[in-house]
């Protein structure tokens, strides 16, 4: 992440900070911001989509937060580095981490989830609530997340109905090659993603890619910070994963196209979800106006 400084109302401050792995699981690693401070911070873990990119991709969000939290992150691994003697990983694999992760860093710690993760954010707190568990988070932020793809359907969310799930099988997943770890996993490709990505805003794209060579041309200083500020997103934008074929299928049919969530018939380890069991976890909404994959 190279975080190498926090922004405290509205300043760059230098600060020393060590990424720790707190916890390794089969698909994640819980990753601890750790900071030297004069006073304890509250503990929030931010849970980064699985969806093609690495959690890097939250850099911004997590030197946000380090200003005033103590921050922890769940960072996925790519399913092709995953060997298939770890099992496959669904939505339950998915919510399982979540609550795994909330047990370690203990009582009073705060969840946000940042659109893909909000499903899986909410049901954890959801099972942790019902089950009296003393880890339950304080809060939970949800971020432009899937909650009720029924509500302004964006064309995502009309693409996701308009096949039957068997196509997204048939027609996106594939297999871990015999060169990398997770040889023989089936997965959704990060580079199948990554089209679907571009393909969204094809125009938004090239418009940065033509602006990206007009700056590069004039090589003047101003031109040459946004042209370099173009480029390392890309860099990372263009850094891709491959997701587990079981938790992409399982997302596509229960949160797109059964919207099991909303409809209260979300299952995980054939219990149902209760959203109605939260009873002393702060909640805040994010919606993103512009969304491409959750409309307002």
């Amino acid at each position: 992440f190279a975080i190498d400084c926090v922004s405290v109302s509205g300043t760059d401050v230098p600060v020393a900070v060590t990424e720790e792995v707190a916890h390794v699981a089969s698909f994640a690693t819980l990753l601890h911001f750790k900071k030297v401070t004069d006073k304890p911070h509250p503990k929030v873990l931010i849970v980064a989509p699985m969806s093609g990119h690495f959690a890097t991709l939250l850099r911004e969000t997590v030197r946000t937060m380090l200003a005033d939290h103590d921050v922890y992150i769940t960072d996925w691994h790519n399913a092709r580095d995953v060997p298939l003697s770890h099992g496959k990983f669904g939505l339950d694999e998915y919510t399982e981490h979540i609550i795994e992760f909330l047990k370690i860093m203990g009582p009073g710690s705060h969840l946000m989830a940042i659109c893909q993760p909000c499903v899986s954010a909410l049901a954890a707190t959801a099972l942790m609530s019902e089950d009296h568990h003393p880890a339950t988070p304080a809060s939970l932020t949800l971020m432009a997340g899937p909650i009720d793809c029924r509500i302004s359907p964006t064309s995502v969310n009309q693409l996701a109905v308009a096949k039957p799930i068997e196509w997204f099988e048939s027609n996106l997943i594939g297999r871990v090659p015999m060169r990398y770890p997770g040889a023989g996993r089936r997965v959704y490709p990060g580079f199948v993603q990554l089209t679907a990505f571009m393909s969204m805003n094809k125009d938004r794209h090239l418009n940065s890619f033509k602006e990206l060579y007009q700056l590069l041309r004039k090589q003047d200083a101003e031109g040459l910070q946004k042209a370099e500020a173009s480029r390392s997103f890309y860099e990372e934008y263009f850094a891709v994963a491959d997701l587990p074929a079981e938790f992409y299928l399982e997302t596509v049919k229960a949160v797109f196209q059964d919207y099991a969530l909303p409809k209260g018939e979300l299952m995980y380890k054939n219990r149902v979800v209760k959203p109605s069991a939260i009873r002393r976890t702060a909640l805040l909404t994010v919606e993103g106006e512009r969304d491409d994959i959750c409309a307002v």
